[in-house]
């Protein structure tokens, strides 16, 4: 069957496809999905909370979930994807104050910044972006109901949920209560008011300075916990199908999201998906470490393609090293896959997205496995290449209409308008070719005239421009000397 595709997208999978499985956090096995609804899927992954600028580590939870919504849509799947963006908290309430201005500028700044360079990566913005402070009203009627179901208990600072009140706390992070208990304080927030160091804030009283809102309790703030909650079952309604966000989240914040969702009796998410974090030097990104690099520093350095590329070619639950070399490797990868598909449309014509393999699609169907993936992805352009030099344009053709389908799958097709950077270097690749077939042609007249030495230092001038010659059945073919065919 062919998959042809309307206006440069990959076609989709007909419905029902076979069997998807990935690996739930919640049973450390890899599953069957089986969603709520047949032919539909509903995710929910966990926003940044917006007080400064992007960093990798965002980036790259961000893509991954990109990455898995693209493949179920891909997989006939009609999905609707729902990310939070946190816009009250006390990050952003002490970077107002230190800046002198308010929470919703901050939030509104930093929402903005995040927008703009996942915008830059080409992730799909969600279907739903929710704010917290427009769910506030929502919050508070979910602690309410876990109050009155004596769940949760109200002192001085605030309402706190009482872990006391649940036999499975503890299931995601796979530890008993008792052992999380033991090494609470690093993960939990420390409140002489709570009955237990793992009891959580749902709402905090009133402090100078802060924002407010109303409720039964008195002037305050939800606590971070309650937020996604009450945005994901509101938006998605109960028992939707997966539930996002990166290792860092899975204690104390999921945890707790299904401890409120199960005492409130509730359906929550039927599969949990975490992706690993980006470090360096064996430890987590983040800024309260230090050791975070912005979006924009990096793209300094790679295009916006060649970044996504880097994000997206570790396995979406391994941890990604970030090393200089590691990125320039996947940049010079990227080039070639991109080298090869302009190649392909200057010599034998418009290239347009055509049909996927069926090992690229068992890797995908296999818990993501983007790294095999992407080997498939390289192994087709490897055909491809010895296609083009040997003259063997139609194959040629063929194996460059299924790498832009499987790279239009991944959201990193080379040959998408939106790489706007590539439209100058495409029309460089294709004078650079115009110009060394006019010295390959002269090349050849003065073979023809048995002028060797002019044939020589032809093929010299070449060499030294760091471009190689080399005669084929389809004619003489140029490529760098550093070995991407040309």
């Amino acid at each position: 069957m062919e998959h042809v595709a309307a206006r440069g997208a990959p076609a989709r999978r007909p419905y029902p496809v076979p069997v998807l499985r990935f690996t739930d956090s919640l049973t450390g096995e890899k599953v069957e999905f089986t969603p709520r609804d047949p032919g539909k899927a509903s995710v929910y992954w966990c926003g940044p909370t917006v007080y400064d600028d992007p960093h990798l580590g965002h980036a790259r939870s961000t893509l991954a979930f990109d990455v898995l919504v693209r493949y179920l849509r891909w997989s006939g799947y009609e999905v609707c994807a729902v990310s939070n963006i946190t816009d009250i908290d006390d990050k952003i309430i002490n970077r107002a104050a230190a800046e002198g201005s308010s929470e919703p500028e901050v939030a509104g700044r930093y929402e903005a910044s995040f927008i703009g360079q996942m915008d830059r990566l080409n992730v799909a913005h969600p279907d739903l972006r929710p704010r917290a402070t427009e769910y506030v009203d929502r919050m508070v009627e979910v602690i309410s109901d876990l109050v009155d179901r004596g769940m949760a208990y109200t002192t001085a600072s605030g309402v706190y949920f009482d872990v006391d009140g649940l036999d499975d706390y503890g299931a995601l992070v796979g530890r008993s209560v008792e052992d999380l208990r033991e090494g609470a304080g690093a993960r939990v927030e420390v409140d002489d008011d709570k009955g237990d160091p793992l009891d959580f804030a749902l709402w905090k009283a009133a402090k100078p300075g802060e924002p407010t809102w109303d409720s039964p309790w008195g002037p305050g703030r939800p606590g971070w916990h309650i937020e996604c909650v009450a945005m994901s079952l509101h938006l998605l309604g109960d028992g939707f199908d997966i539930h996002g966000g990166g290792d860092d989240l899975v204690f104390p914040h999921h945890e707790n999201e299904i401890a409120q969702a199960e005492a409130a009796g509730d359906g929550f998410a039927r599969y949990w998906l975490h992706n690993g974090w980006v470090t360096m030097g064996g430890e987590k990104m983040s800024k309260s470490l230090g050791n975070v690099l912005a979006i924009p520093a990096v793209l300094q350095r790679v295009r916006p393609a060649e970044l996504r590329y880097y994000l997206g070619s570790a396995h979406y639950r391994s941890m990604l090293e970030f090393s200089e070399t590691a990125l320039t490797d996947a940049a010079r990868a990227y080039t070639g896959i991109e080298d090869f598909l302009h190649r392909v449309r200057t010599r034998v014509g418009a290239v347009v997205p055509g049909e996927w393999t069926a090992k690229f699609a068992a890797a995908l169907d296999d818990d993501l496995a983007v790294p095999a993936a992407l080997a498939e992805v390289h192994a087709v352009r490897a055909e491809g290449n010895r296609a083009l030099e040997s003259g063997d344009h139609d194959t040629a053709l063929n194996r460059a209409m299924s790498i832009r389908a499987m790279m239009g799958i991944l959201g990193a097709d080379p040959l998408d308008e939106r790489w706007e950077s590539r439209d100058e270097t495409s029309a460089a690749l294709a004078a650079v070719d115009v110009l060394v077939h006019a010295e390959v042609k002269r090349r050849e007249d003065a073979r023809a005239r048995r002028d060797w030495a002019e044939a020589d230092a032809i093929r010299d001038r070449l060499k030294q421009a760091g471009i190689e010659v080399t005669d084929t059945a389809d004619g003489p073919q140029w490529s760098l000397i550093d070995g991407t065919d040309k």
